[in-house]
């Protein structure tokens, strides 16, 4: 099987990768969301039962401070980590939901460095999370589809 992102840059920061270490990986890389460590730990279980939460919770920690993954606090208490890239996203959470959209939006990015100029500073970084809740009788949209009415 060929290695994850993320089992790779474990590998290259040269942590030893035990078999449930892969599986973690394997889980984080594959996830589409952005899990806490409980839903890490149940899709980990699935694959290996002799995963433990203790297990997860330390590597899930290992990783993150390791700069492998990327914790999210979204303001309901949990955590919760999606695999650190090199392509720039912005989080839109659905408070009622928990549901997590990403998106990117150079007007966005480019008034962020305009506002760090006006104040003198150059931007090297930033991280940007909007919270909403679904409008009254809206269906959610999805940005890339064209209005065709």
């Amino acid at each position: 099987m060929a290695l994850t992102r993320i089992e790779q840059l474990c590998i290259d920061k040269g942590m030893k990768m035990t078999e449930q270490r892969r599986v973690i990986a394997r889980v984080l890389s594959k996830a589409t969301d952005h899990p806490d460590v409980e839903e890490v730990y149940e899709r980990a279980s699935a694959l290996d039962k002799r995963i433990s939460i203790a297990t997860v919770y330390r590597t899930v920690r290992l990783f993150d401070e390791a700069g492998i993954i990327e914790r999210h606090d979204f303001g309901n208490g949990r955590s919760r980590y999606e695999e650190l890239t090199e392509d720039h996203h912005d989080h839109l959470i659905n408070v009622k939901t928990d549901d997590v959209i990403e998106f990117s939006n150079p007007e966005i990015e480019a008034l962020q460095q305009a506002i760090a100029r006006e104040y003198g500073l150059r931007l090297v970084g930033h991280r940007l999370e909007l919270y909403g809740v679904p409008l009254d009788g809206c269906q959610p949209t999805d940005p890339d589809k064209k209005d065709e009415g």
